[in-house]
């Protein structure tokens, strides 16, 4: 039995009490406002990535399975939890599709604003793990060229037809999707260094929607490129002002913020705790979502770009997310950033939007292949 239970769970989690509440008492706060007091009473802690869990926040607090709803792991004290026998889960994977589609509708609409054409361009994919393979998939059926470059799992699973990182960067558009590393064989931060960064040219394209510090953020801010997609920074929010002046597209790192994303990883996170507390999942939320978006009825000219773009735009603005935030004074920017990231409005991934079929065979072929329901 669970009833006794207590879990303190962070604010920013979507329908947190209707998800775990039949396993206690639920308590939420904001993220960054979980301490080791709030934590006096707790059982479970269900955290975002705004709470370092470590010894500091953990140390004489009854807490006995940690569970974070996002992908990250930088925030999360892995081996302490190991030495103090806490049942430590991330949600590996949930908010892939989210931050795949926020990458493949900003190149699509790059095609379009700087005029070149998806088929005659080279993607670089630099970390092919959850996101980098959803990426690749999206891009290939919009008949992209693929690099993928990927050393840990080349080595792992002996794969072929990967490319080294210098090959990579030769590409026309460069997005990478490592986690972030310190150490070990392959440590990921300023993978893309001032070094790597001096063979950029001008024509490319350079997008992070992975981690702030993969780029080396003092040399990318001196790179001239055609364009700077950006979602995650070194020291969020308070956010690099030379850099965030250079990119074209600037969000506050909600690439992963689609609504069904973080209840992906807020149900993951659920299974594991019921599976913990050996307590049968309860499931009689779902009917409170939001209604499922409204029917889309492309019109198409036979340009792709410019169709996609159309389409695109009616499940998610990329642009809407950089003017949030977008202002003439940094400090502005930097209070807008963690707001508008507690405070983000709903957009649904593309499965949950029905898209009438156009009879253009090629047409429909791409939408199904990036994930939309064809009426």
């Amino acid at each position: 039995m669970t009833h006794d239970k207590t879990l303190v769970i962070d604010d920013a989690v979507p329908y947190a009490q209707e998800i775990f509440s039949h396993l206690g008492q639920v308590i939420t706060l904001p993220g960054k406002e979980i301490t080791r007091d709030s934590l006096k009473k707790a059982d479970a802690l269900i955290v975002r990535s705004r709470t370092q869990v470590n010894q500091a926040l953990l140390d004489t607090t009854p807490v006995k399975f940690v569970g974070s709803t996002v992908v990250g792991l930088d925030h999360i004290d892995q081996a302490y939890l190991k030495q103090r026998g806490i049942t430590f889960y991330s949600a590996q994977g949930c908010n892939a599709n989210s931050v795949a589609e926020y990458v493949i509708t900003n190149i699509v609409n790059l095609a379009v604003s700087k005029d070149f054409k998806l088929a005659d361009s080279r993607l670089a994919i630099i970390g092919v793990g959850h996101v980098g393979k959803r990426v690749a998939d999206k891009a290939a059926a919009l008949g992209m060229t693929l690099l993928l470059n990927d050393p840990p799992r080349v080595e792992q699973e002996n794969l072929t037809g990967f490319v080294d990182l210098d090959t990579a960067l030769s590409a026309d558009i460069i997005t990478v999707h490592t986690p972030l590393n310190y150490d070990g064989p392959h440590p990921t931060h300023h993978l893309l260094s001032a070094d790597k960064l001096s063979r950029i040219q001008p024509h490319q394209i350079i997008i992070n929607a992975a981690r702030g510090g993969i780029i080396d953020e003092q040399a990318w801010a001196k790179t001239p490129t055609k364009a700077n997609i950006i979602d995650c920074w070194e020291n969020e929010p308070n956010i690099d002002e030379t850099l965030y002046q250079t990119a074209l597209i600037a969000t506050p790192h909600i690439a992963g913020h689609a609504l069904d994303a973080k209840i992906a990883g807020s149900q993951m996170v659920f299974s594991a705790l019921c599976d913990y507390w050996e307590t049968q999942p309860k499931i009689d939320w779902p009917h409170i979502l939001p209604a499922p978006p409204a029917l889309i009825t492309p019109e198409v000219s036979g340009n792709l770009e410019i169709d996609l773009k159309a389409l695109l735009a009616q499940c998610y603005r990329p642009e809407e997310d950089d003017l949030a935030i977008r202002t003439k004074n940094i400090i502005e920017t930097h209070k807008k950033y963690e707001y508008y990231r507690r405070h983000y409005p709903v957009h649904r991934e593309w499965y949950q939007h029905p898209v009438k079929k156009t009879g253009h065979q090629k047409f429909d072929k791409a939408l199904y292949s990036l994930g939309f329901q064809l009426i």
